[in-house]
């Protein structure tokens, strides 16, 4: 039988990511945005737009969604997929709150 590991890393408390705003860590070369909306939902993406690899963590973020600030496609703060007409995917991670904890799975 396999066993799944998940490592999740505690990257700060609730209060250190702005309300409807994102704070970026980094794991290896990859930036991570992690997203708190207005009602203290946080979700983790990477950084990069799929359109043109737009920084997500300095766009929009509204209802769920954050819109990028270069070509103003949105995203799904959930799953990471282009809304509307616009296609493709930002690579999503597991978080979580414990707390004032944010916990983030890598």
């Amino acid at each position: 039988m396999n066993a799944v590991t998940q490592n999740w890393v505690m990257i700060g408390t609730l209060e250190d990511i702005p309300r409807l705003g994102a704070r970026c860590i980094e794991n290896g070369e990859t930036k991570i945005a992690v997203f708190r909306t207005a009602d203290d939902r946080v979700f983790a993406l990477e950084d990069k737009c799929p359109h043109k690899n737009g920084p997500l963590s300095q766009g929009i973020v509204h209802d769920g969604c954050v819109t990028c600030p270069l070509h103003n496609w949105v995203i799904s703060l959930e799953t990471g997929a282009a809304q509307g007409a616009d296609e493709g995917v930002a690579a999503s991670y597991p978080v979580k709150l414990d707390g004032d904890k944010v916990l983030l799975c890598l």
